[in-house]
């Protein structure tokens, strides 16, 4: 017998009328010779009553008590489920996360599931009844009640379909499906049939709030097929699985994040270990940092800029304070009212050109760039928050995702991943004691790169468009780029990597242009080093053991960028082999 699992949200469960709607679709499945789990959130906005809740009574509440708290919310919605299955004569049980079995890690509010006990809920499940489990929750080794995180409800439903094995995982929400942006920005937004699990990941860890990225990233570990779908009517929704909707088009999807800080560390010194000190200070508060961009080091001083959550800068100036008298840098700049949007696509790795797509339509709506750091399937863009939307609009425009590509894939429930794992890597990963352990799939040296820098350049809309246009119509592949603020007002810096052999054809364009930059330089001595795999947005301590590795090989770290699938890094030619060999030892028990 076929095996699904359903996840519903808060919004398809906020009320007895739209409880009883998800309990009928649980019977459906179930009537249709399945067995059924099912997921559920707590009712729309209880989460959030609880918070507040906790606010009025202490203002800095314990986080163990956080999570006792909010785990009320779900128990709350399944036992409600469960009423509802049993009012429509069919039988159904409810279970915590407890009683599922599910431990964690003891990192309460942001807890990891370890492992999954699947014995009770295939009991439940033979004996005839839906299992109604609580999203969101777990236990740890002490017994302490932990939560997963916000939207965490989608990671406990792919767990669970990925121990029990399920044919299908379907969630459930407000939305149709998986939309090339947020329709709730952008009318014009059109949903997609289909999506990679990294386009996901990468919009995920963006803000599109249709998935929680944890749960993406187990779905990619796993080999899980999701079915996003809405409560509200029988539409067949979208597929996340292994393929992207199409292998011709660059970008599949552009997203915003609105409530973002920048942070600029200045006159860093530009030597071993100090991106090291100062974000291993953010990782022991556990501050969320998103993009990171050093450039370029001047007179032996480097400028580190990097992006946090706005309601996460308080605590990270603390930190980055102890960060400045540590490492000696002359001070640091911190902006409140910024927002990134970026574009998103597997079909950008392959294909020339994109960037410059994506700067042009910004310059043409007048809107301009603080910092851009890139990805081999993403490119961001940090702007003034006030023009967040119109930046939006313009680069899904400049792709034409309204349109659906001509080649569109298509996918059925039930077809295998092609391409990924087999299903005995899969079973192995399973075994785990940690089911949601780092997973790196690989770490690389690239040798043959040369790097071009750009200093002094005017700050002003436009400037990075005309570059690298300039730069593309020479026949010039442009690998990554980093935008990032100098520490001269009304200027910024710009650095790319090329491949070496173009470099001095890169150079020669630039320096032809007459752009008034302050200097045109690049070295061909470079070597980027790379680590990428599945949780690396999740597991921020990547980054910083990137760093402490190589600190103590006393290899200094010339540029870095990251993103949701990969960590990149430059440093000195000749310190390439032994870099990478200090990486290796240091995720040796992460790669696979």
């Amino acid at each position: 017998m076929s095996l699904i699992v359903q996840k519903f949200g808060g919004t398809s469960v906020a009320t007895p009328e739209k409880i009883q709607s998800a309990a009928r679709k649980a019977i459906r499945a179930q009537q249709e010779g399945n067995q059924v789990v099912v997921v559920v959130s707590a009712m729309g906005h209880e989460t959030d009553h609880l918070i507040d809740l906790a606010k009025q009574i202490n203002d800095e509440p314990p986080a163990r008590e956080m999570d006792m708290l909010l785990s009320t919310g779900e128990q709350v919605s399944v036992a409600l489920m469960a009423m509802a299955v049993h009012r429509f004569g069919y039988r159904a049980i409810s279970l915590t996360g407890a009683q599922m079995g599910i431990r964690t890690d003891n990192s309460f509010t942001k807890a990891r599931i370890k492992t999954i006990s699947t014995e009770r809920i295939r009991k439940l499940l033979d004996a005839g009844n839906i299992v109604i489990a609580a999203g969101f929750q777990g236990v740890d080794d002490d017994f302490n009640i932990t939560t997963l995180g916000r939207g965490g409800s989608d990671t406990t439903a792919v767990a669970l379909a990925a121990v029990l094995g399920a044919d299908a995982c379907e969630i459930y929400t407000d939305v149709d499906g998986v939309y090339t942006t947020d329709p709730r920005l952008l009318p014009e937004a059109r949903q997609m049939d289909l999506i990679s699990y990294d386009e996901m990941l990468e919009l995920a860890s963006l803000g599109a709030s249709v998935m929680h990225n944890r749960s993406i990233e187990f779905a990619k570990k796993f080999d899980v097929p999701i079915r996003v779908r809405s409560s509200f009517s029988d539409a067949p929704g979208s597929m996340i699985v292994s393929i992207p909707e199409s292998h011709s088009v660059p970008v599949s999807g552009a997203a915003l994040t609105r409530e973002e800080a920048r942070i600029t560390v200045q006159g860093v010194p530009d030597s071993p270990g100090m991106s090291y000190e100062i974000f291993r200070r953010l990782a022991d508060r556990k501050i969320t940092v998103d993009m990171i961009v050093q450039n370029i080091g001047m007179e032996d001083r480097a400028d580190i800029s990097f992006t946090i959550p706005n309601n996460e800068l308080k605590e990270a100036l603390r930190a980055i304070e102890e960060g400045v008298k540590v490492t000696g840098a002359t001070g640091y700049t911190y902006d409140d009212a910024v927002a990134k949007v970026s574009v998103v696509g597997l079909g950008m790795a392959n294909q020339t050109g994109v960037a410059e797509k994506m700067f042009a339509s910004l310059a043409s709506a007048g809107i301009n760039i603080q910092m851009i750091t890139t990805s081999e399937i993403k490119i961001s863009c940090l702007v003034q928050r006030s023009e967040a939307t119109a930046a939006l609009r313009a680069v899904h425009q400049a792709f034409s995702l309204h349109n659906k590509p001509v080649d569109a894939n298509e996918w059925r429930i039930g077809q295998a991943n092609a391409g990924t794992q087999s299903a005995s890597e899969i079973v192995d990963r399973l075994s785990k004691s940690n089911l949601e352990q780092l997973t790196l799939l690989d770490i690389s040296l690239l040798g043959d790169q040369a790097r071009v820098t750009l200093t002094g350049v005017p700050d002003t809309p436009g400037l990075a468009e005309k570059v690298f246009r300039e730069v593309a119509q020479a026949g010039v592949f442009v690998d990554m780029i980093i935008q990032s603020c100098d520490g001269y007002l009304g200027e910024t810096s710009i650095s790319f990597t090329v491949p070496e052999e173009q470099m001095s054809t890169c150079l020669d364009v630039l320096g032809k242009t007459g752009y008034n930059f302050r200097k045109i330089g690049g070295s061909t001595d470079i070597a980027k080093l790379s680590v990428s795999g599945i949780g690396l947005r999740s597991h921020t301590s990547v980054a910083i053991a990137m760093f402490k590795a190589l600190a103590d090989e006393g290899i200094n770290v010339l540029m870095i960028n990251t993103s949701e699938l990969r960590v990149n890094v430059v440093i000195e030619g000749k310190d390439g082999q032994r870099g990478l060999a200090a990486l290796q030892k240091t995720f040796a028990g992460a790669l696979v």
